[in-house]
């Protein structure tokens, strides 16, 4: 079995006090040259390594940061977590990653478990079902860092990071139209997101612009983000089955963009010549799909970033932290041939 040299294994080993190895490992001016190489030769040939738990309750810091997202396999949030870690790893934090899979519950229970590791701070996106932020805002209350990104509670008062995403919904709504569509669909995932509802808005403000009408049946919620193919498969069979289908959808969440492809497929429509299809994803496989998919694409990474250098800012403060921002960047709309007008 694996045995981890403590200081009192190398103290015992060399005769000394265990203050005198830990001064010495430390460096201190008080031991001499000699005990000092000896001690560290003797770590080095044993493979001692500091205990982390002992560090963190000595110091009062664990240097990791809790992080909670919906799924890692989403494109989005491996993007963002890989900006994530390049920031704190190199400002000497760790990363500990949770998942809730779009449950409130589990999102709880990672936060309860993060907390126990001691974290110093949290990065949040919330999951669809969250709708409780009473235990962000006491821990807020009480000092504790957080910082919000993508899927912000905007009530809540901390930093946060998103994207412009009424601009991103618009332009994408705005390119279909301009390719002549007048029937767009909409499929989302839960309004109980903020995203969801600013999304809802930049689409239907360029339906407005142009005086196009959005019928209620148009409006469809996959309450898994695509999680569970049978859901999306009910809300495109329910759209494609109207006696005025929709010339075009639009998709306003990672999962929902990359797996409408394969169900309107398996259903038998072509894409565009039946439909037309663009829709918010960060999948580096869109331009290889057929058809290469019309995207709004988000600066994943930086936004990771951008998250974890204002997380990291706050815990290394000095002095408490009142004053706050929310960093909006945008997004990028990418025009492929799913969205094209085919006469």
């Amino acid at each position: 079995m694996f045995k981890a040299y403590t200081i009192k294994d190398i103290a015992k080993a060399l005769g000394l006090s265990t203050s005198t190895v830990s001064r010495a490992l430390n460096g201190s001016y008080e031991i001499g040259a000699e005990t000092k190489k000896l001690v560290v030769e003797y770590a080095e040939k044993v493979n001692y390594r500091p205990n982390p738990i002992a560090l963190s309750l000595k110091e009062q810091k664990s240097r990791s940061i809790g992080v909670v997202v919906c799924e890692v396999a989403n494109n989005y949030f491996s993007q963002a977590i890989n900006g994530i870690e390049s920031i704190a790893y190199n400002s000497g934090y760790h990363v500990i990653i949770t998942q809730t899979h779009e449950s409130a519950a589990r999102e709880a229970a990672n936060i309860q478990h993060l907390l126990s590791r001691h974290v110093d701070g949290l990065l949040i996106s919330l999951s669809a079902e969250t709708t409780d932020l009473s235990e962000y805002k006491y821990l807020l209350d009480k000092g504790f860092p957080i910082v919000f990104f993508d899927r912000i509670a905007p009530n809540i008062h901390t930093h946060q990071v998103k994207i412009n995403n009424y601009k991103g919904a618009f332009d994408a709504t705005e390119l279909l139209v301009n390719q002549g569509f007048t029937k767009i669909a909409y499929i989302t995932n839960t309004d109980n997101l903020f995203i969801s509802r600013e999304r809802f808005e930049g689409f239907k403000a360029a339906l407005d612009k142009h005086k196009i009408g959005l019928p209620a049946e148009y409006i469809k919620y996959c309450y898994h983000g695509g999680m569970l193919i049978d859901e999306l498969e009910m809300a495109i069979n329910e759209l494609m089955s109207m006696a005025e289908r929709p010339q075009a959808i639009f998709t306003t969440s990672d999962r929902l963009t990359t797996r409408c492809i394969p169900v309107l497929k398996k259903l038998g429509y072509r894409i565009p010549n039946d439909v037309a299809l663009a829709g918010f994803t960060n999948s580096d496989v869109a331009e290889s799909f057929d058809p290469p998919l019309t995207v709004v694409r988000q600066p994943a990474f930086m936004m990771g970033q951008l998250a974890t250098e204002l997380l990291i800012n706050t815990i290394e403060s000095k002095c408490p932290v009142y004053e706050y921002t929310v960093k909006e960047v945008e997004a990028e709309l990418i025009v492929r041939e799913s969205s094209k007008k085919i006469s």
